[in-house]
C-alpha cells in the first residue's frame, strides 16, 4: 500500500526530529535534513506495515494546512510503500502445501515446470490486478 502523511521535522540544532502526529510512536531523526527524512519515510513504512501485518487499522492522515509548527518546526509530506519495504525485508521463502489435479501434475513435470516459479508469477498478476483489496483506515 501507498501511503502520505505529514509529518514534524524539527530542527533540534545537532540535528532534526520528526514525528507524525496522525500515529503516535512513529518517529525518528537524522543528522541532517535529508538523512532526516529519508528515516521518516522508512520509519513510516515499517510502522504502517507492523499494523497492516497486525489486521490493525491505518489511521487516516490529517490535512498538513491544519498542523501546528513551532518555532524550529516545519510541515511537510512523508512518502512510502509499504509493499516496496515488504520487498526489500522480508524475503525469506514460506513453504506452502497445494494440490493440484494428477494429470496436471504430470503434465507439468513432463514439461520440467518450477512449480515455485509458476506460482509467485500467478500470486503477482493476481495480486497486481487489484484482486485482494486491503483494509480501508478508520
Amino acid at each position: 500500500m501507498k501511503y502520505v502523511y505529514p509529518a514534524i521535522i524539527e530542527n533540534a540544532g545537532d540535528g532534526y526530529n520528526v514525528c507524525f502526529p496522525d500515529i503516535p510512536g512513529c518517529y525518528t531523526c537524522g543528522e541532517d535534513l535529508p538523512e532526516a527524512i529519508a528515516m521518516a519515510a522508512d520509519a513510516l513504512a515499517l510502522f504502517l506495515y507492523e499494523l497492516e501485518a497486525g489486521e490493525e487499522a491505518i489511521p487516516s492522515p490529517s490535512e498538513i494546512k491544519h498542523l501546528a509548527c513551532g518555532q524550529d518546526e516545519i510541515a511537510t509530506l512523508v512518502y512510502c510503500d509499504t509493499l516496496e519495504y515488504q520487498k526489500m525485508y522480508n524475503k525469506a521463502a514460506v513453504k506452502k502445501t497445494l494440490s493440484i489435479p494428477g494429470w496436471l501434475n504430470y503434465m507439468a513435470e513432463k514439461a520440467s515446470v518450477n512449480f515455485s516459479q509458476v506460482l509467485q508469477d500467478a500470486l503477482k498478476e493476481k495480486l497486481d490486478s487489484g484482486y485482494i483489496k486491503p483494509k480501508a483506515g478508520s
